[in-house]
């Protein structure tokens, strides 16, 4: 496994592996690896010829510099972790590789960027769709890999992907979760015990939901009460939204019919804010 820190030599080692046709897939993170990443990891694997993981806190999707500063960060032990899964090459770039001076142009995706989280982290995924493309021009994947849990993330992405032309296919993976339904999240970490036990109270408010939908249940108004209750029960919580959305254009749905829907909800817990979903209707 090696560790590059430099753009060009990554450009140079993406060149290399495209003349020898590997089929390479690509899993974009920020350290703090858990399980989560992992089985993206697994099925990246599985896919390619090779794997390439990069680890970058970025910068310009925080607009809360403390949320920024906070941000768990250990290179060594996440490498050390990426090593047993028979990783190729680990991407890890210093900010100014991402941003050199001077830096100006940004992606961003109308439409789907600017409800539920982007409604409440302004210029996220502004962020977040300028740095997968600059990491998408620099790895040139064939595949890369996301998980479930961000959603949001996932539609932005697939959007800009067809709308720049990236020849990369994206593959949405399960949500992993704790032994207590607890979606996994870097930002676990920063619960106290209490709250990452409460904090299962999110899924518990999905799954009921889901179920109800499951039971004939169609009124999106109907299955969001049923989320906000559920989660209202616990005195930790505090609900920033609940949404029934379509999984595409993230538009609000109100009855659900054919499209592929998801209720979606944000919480915060203390100051730690976690996001979870779960798809109604998913598409066969």
């Amino acid at each position: 496994m090696e560790i590059i820190n430099r753009r060009q030599r990554m450009f140079s080692i993406s060149r290399k592996l495209r003349r020898e046709n590997k089929k390479v897939a690509f899993v974009a993170t920020m350290g703090a690896l858990h399980a989560g990443h992992i089985s993206l990891i697994k099925e990246a694997r599985q896919s390619a010829d090779v794997v390439i993981v990069s680890i970058f806190v970025n910068p310009v999707q925080f607009n809360d510099k403390n949320d920024l500063l906070k941000y768990p960060r250990d290179l060594t032990s996440d490498a050390a972790m990426l090593a047993e899964y028979d990783v190729d090459y680990v991407f890890a770039p210093e900010e100014s590789e991402i941003y050199p001076e001077g830096f100006s142009t940004y992606v961003y995706v109308e439409g789907v960027s600017e409800s539920l989280e982007g409604a409440s982290r302004p210029g996220h995924f502004r962020g977040v769709a300028t740095v997968v493309t600059i990491l998408f021009n620099t790895v040139r994947p064939d595949q890369a890999f996301f998980g479930a849990k961000d959603a949001q993330q996932i539609a932005v992405i697939k959007r800009m992907t067809t709308d720049l032309g990236f020849d990369t296919e994206i593959v949405v993976v399960p949500t992993v979760r704790e032994e207590s339904g607890l979606a996994m999240s870097s930002r676990n970490e920063n619960l106290t015990p209490e709250e990452r036990e409460k904090a299962a109270v999110i899924f518990k408010g999905l799954r009921e939901a889901k179920l109800a939908f499951r039971s004939g249940t169609r009124n999106g108004s109907k299955l969001i009460g049923i989320v906000q209750k559920a989660i209202e029960s616990e005195p930790l919580a505090r609900i920033d939204y609940v949404a029934a959305v379509d999984a595409e254009t993230l538009e609000h749905v109100e009855k659900i019919e054919d499209k592929e829907t998801i209720l979606s909800t944000a919480v915060y817990f203390g100051n730690v804010r976690l996001i979870d979903n779960v798809v109604l209707n998913r598409r066969q």
